[in-house]
């Protein structure tokens, strides 16, 4: 069959990009949503400058993992506040930008409650009110800038929601690696190994093609070779764009394909563990490596053309590269014994983002 791709988002990337937004928001209000730590970085004063009184809302108690209880407040102040701006922009990692998703999308009562109930019933809807998104990640990793996915976590409930809607597509994403230079190293790492993961599941994924293969090849290429050299140097500007624009690549390849097998994982680990997202959906990179290959020759081409035809090196390969990184790559490391770790495997295969690997079928 045909390939077929698509992806909607207008982006710009480079150093200084931030400013696009003045010329992007060109008559039009703006909630900004942002990461805490923004304003002692003089972030949000630099966005004030560019957007002057454009600017009529501010969110800044963004937290990891955007959770039920506290978007609850944030959501139904923003809609009793803002509903009357016209754009939302989101500045920060996959959690600002999740947010946002969060908060683009209105109900008619004005009530999150009413949001999480559409949502659980997995079933697509048209929001009552909408604003557009403008997205500028802050972190190399999330993808979120190029997607239409969020995710909202309700710990308490042991619970994870996926929006993704036709609308809560950015119309906009700014990838500046001038922002991405106060990173620290966890977060760099962490991010970055996000990206990898994506990349690694929109190759081993049933909604693969050839556009999505060649984006996500370029990313782990370079992902494998920059993410331990900005380790080590992390105020390189150079470092930091190679890595900004692998993220990217990494973002547009699964913008097509979703995720698969290692991002199921991950939940039920951050979850039950409470593993950062990077980490949780990369440990398992080797293991689901050994999964997939095999499963679909034109896969195992595909796969083959960073690793080579020999699985065992390629496992070592990735294990070597966590390693180096000081990440740890067996369930044991984490307290999951290894009866647990089968069960975790098997439900994860059962989910949506399970069902996208090319191996659970044949599981």
């Amino acid at each position: 069959m045909p390939a077929q791709f698509h992806n909607p988002v207008a982006t710009y990337f480079g150093g200084g990009s931030l400013s696009q937004i003045t010329s992007l928001t060109d008559g039009q209000t703006v909630a900004l949503v942002i990461f805490p730590e923004a304003r002692g970085l003089g972030l949000v004063d630099k966005i004030q400058a560019l957007l002057g009184d454009r600017l009529v809302h501010i969110v800044e108690d963004v937290q990891p993992n955007p959770d039920v209880a506290q978007l609850r407040g944030t959501y139904e102040r923003f809609w009793q506040q803002a509903s009357e701006c016209e754009t939302v922009l989101a500045v920060g990692g996959g959690s600002a930008i999740d947010t946002a998703k969060a908060l683009m999308v209105g109900t008619e009562s004005g009530s999150f409650d009413e949001l999480l109930s559409l949502l659980a019933t997995g079933k697509p809807f048209t929001p009552h009110r909408l604003k557009s998104l403008i997205a500028a990640p802050t972190t190399a990793g999330t993808g979120s800038e190029v997607t239409p996915w969020a995710t909202i976590w309700d710990s308490a409930q042991q619970k994870k929601y996926s929006l993704h809607l036709p609308c809560t597509w950015p119309t906009a994403a700014i990838i500046d690696p001038d922002l991405m230079l106060t990173v620290p190293a966890s977060v760099t790492v962490s991010t970055g190994l996000d990206a990898l993961s994506h990349a690694l599941e929109s190759i081993w994924n049933v909604n693969a093609n050839p556009i999505s293969d060649t984006f996500a090849i370029s990313a782990i290429e370079d992902i494998l070779e920059c993410l331990p050299q900005l380790r080590q140097d992390l105020t390189s500007r150079e470092l930091r764009s190679r890595m900004a624009l692998a993220a990217l690549k990494a973002g547009m390849a699964f913008s097509n394909t979703k995720t698969a097998l290692a991002h199921s994982i991950s939940y039920e680990m951050t979850l039950r563990h409470g593993l950062p997202h990077g980490i949780a959906c990369s440990f398992t990179l080797p293991f689901v490596l050994g999964l997939a290959w095999g499963r679909d020759p034109a896969r195992d081409q595909t796969l083959q053309r960073v690793f080579g035809n020999d699985l065992g090196k390629a496992q070592t390969r990735l294990r070597d590269f966590l390693h180096s990184l000081d990440v740890k790559t067996e369930f044991g490391d984490y307290g999951v014994t290894e009866s647990e770790a089968q069960e975790m495997v098997l439900y994860a295969m059962q989910g949506a983002r399970g069902k996208n690997f090319i191996g659970t079928k044949a599981a």
